[in-house]
């Protein structure tokens, strides 16, 4: 009976990776792919042919339409951090899943580089604001708490942990994490505020102290990024500045 469930379960996840690659595409490619972290030798070539300041920014392609650009770059690059951010910017201006000219959705996109390197943090975080934009609370807790293990405590990924549940109405963990962002440094009160208005707010306790359960009153202003929704509304925090190589 172990035997068969273990071959049942064997060839399920067989089954979901050749899912996955019949989708979104082999990684085989015939540069590369290469690990955007540490294998960094051939990014010189990858990016002066086809990821200028112009590509990335959205101005203009390189070599043709901006999507086929990105597209080489992520092929050559799974893991490519700010290519995987500038196909999701293209994707949102365009108002296309897919691109003109890239070979994949913006999902696969980050289908293929978690596939690619399971361990990379920054692509978990990514992608886990790409769900949470998309009104897929749940995934994307699961891919904050994926990066967590690899990136270690990080206030910026506790607020976006505490902004999700803050969605789901999973109050508890929601305060948690966001005393977890605060203490570690991060500056943006929309976590706080929305905590506020759901009246569900509590400072934490003074180290050594039992945790106090009286609400406190008021509440702060959201603050909205430019060409983004207002944090404390429900967007995610800008992971983009982690992804610099």
């Amino acid at each position: 009976m172990r035997l068969r469930i273990f071959l049942f379960c064997t060839a399920s996840i067989i089954g979901t990776a050749a899912s996955a690659a019949e989708q979104c595409g082999e990684l085989g490619n015939a540069f590369g792919p290469f690990d955007y972290r540490n294998e960094k030798g051939n990014l010189p070539i990858v990016e002066g042919a086809h990821f200028d300041a112009n590509v990335e920014r959205l101005v203009r392609g390189k070599t043709g339409a901006l999507g086929g650009d990105i597209d080489y770059v992520l092929r050559a690059y799974p893991n490519h951090h700010r290519a995987l951010v500038s196909m999701e910017n293209l994707s949102n201006r365009l108002k296309m899943d897919q691109p003109p000219q890239a070979s994949y959705t913006i999902s696969c996109y980050y289908d293929r580089a978690i596939r690619f390197r399971p361990d990379d943090g920054v692509v978990r975080a990514l992608y886990a604001n790409f769900l949470a934009r998309r009104g897929k609370p749940t995934e994307a807790i699961k891919q904050l708490e994926a990066a967590e293990k690899s990136l270690g405590p990080s206030a910026n990924l506790h607020y976006n942990m505490g902004l999700i549940y803050t969605d789901l109405k999973q109050y508890d963990k929601a305060l948690e994490h966001a005393h977890q962002a605060y203490q570690l440094g991060f500056n943006l009160p929309g976590l706080k505020a929305k905590l506020q208005r759901a009246g569900q707010w509590r400072e934490p306790a003074p180290l050594g102290a039992a945790k106090t359960q009286k609400p406190a009153a008021g509440s702060s202003q959201a603050e909205a990024r430019a060409g983004a929704p207002s944090q404390a509304d429900g967007a995610t925090a800008n992971t983009e500045a982690t992804s610099n190589p």
